[in-house]
């Protein structure tokens, strides 16, 4: 099972984690499924940007990002080369590393 690094963010994982999940698991259902509850206002069906992360290592092992997806992180804040929406990013055999940024455009917190 690959394991997925979370660098340490001061609201959803002050001290980073390391979890791991089965191939064919989206970033954010794994992160979800370790109680690393992060934002995914749209219920993870690829209409927001509230599960954006940058994927610092093993980018290219995950799935490659569909045009619905690119178009929705062009709004995302802090957009970078390596963004996806954790919802949409499914796992294969290799590790990732990911930061999940510190501000979202999500002005109000969904409460999941």
């Amino acid at each position: 099972m690959p394991i997925i690094k979370i660098l340490p963010h001061p609201e959803y994982c002050p001290q980073g984690a390391e979890v791991s999940a089965p191939a064919g698991t989206s970033i954010c259902e794994a992160l979800l499924d370790n109680n690393i509850k992060i934002e995914h206002a749209c219920d993870m069906v690829c209409a927001c940007t509230t599960c954006h992360v940058i994927v610092r290592e093993g980018y290219s092992s995950l799935n490659a990002p569909d045009e619905n997806e690119e178009d929705l992180l062009d709004r995302a804040w802090g957009l970078e080369p390596l963004s996806r929406l954790s919802c949409q990013a499914v796992l294969a055999q290799q590790d990732v590393v990911v930061e999940i940024p510190k501000y979202s455009i999500n002005q109000v917190k969904e409460g999941h």
